[in-house]
């Protein structure tokens, strides 16, 4: 099997995973914050959404730089959300089937300006910074979720709501 077909299979299942939570959801939702120091969940939920655009606009760079690159995306409403969802599943699938095998072994750095935050291979880079800080965060949306005593979908099998 080729690299992009098991990333294909996972951006497809990470994305559903994604549209599962979404779907609970409601505009009032969006608004709370269960700390002063935590992002509201509208904030919280649109970083995982901009995060699954992270495999079409920043690995299909040599080198990524925060502070001349990275535009985040705004979400107003879970409509908004569940479009910027979608419209990033269709780009990084375009662009995974553009990549070869040895595009994801070179190296791509992430910076924010003369910083060099990480350099490793795009593969790496497609694990490290992207999946697993989505999938973080959406756990953190999970208990944010809970805490508003909405009904968990379950993501990598059933939800104690399901059962």
């Amino acid at each position: 099997m080729s690299i992009n077909k098991g990333i294909l299979i996972e951006i497809e299942r990470e994305t559903e995973n994604t549209r599962r939570l979404l779907s609970v959801l409601q505009d009032e939702h969006l608004s709370f914050k269960p700390h002063e120091k935590s992002m509201t969940l509208g904030e919280l939920a649109t970083h995982i959404v901009d995060l699954h655009n992270w495999v079409k606009n920043a690995l299909t760079e040599e080198v990524f730089d925060f502070k001349t690159m990275y535009k985040p995306q705004i979400a107003k409403t879970v409509q908004d959300l569940k479009a910027m969802l979608n419209d990033s599943y269709a780009g990084n699938v375009s662009a995974i089937e553009k990549m070869t095998d040895e595009d994801w072994q070179k190296i791509w750095t992430l910076k924010s300006g003369e910083h060099i935050i990480v350099q490793l291979p795009k593969i790496g880079g497609f694990r490290f910074i992207i999946q697993n800080h989505l999938i973080h965060h959406r756990g953190q949306l999970t208990v944010y979720m809970r805490m508003l005593n909405l009904p968990l979908p379950g993501i990598y099998g059933p939800s104690a709501d399901e059962r």
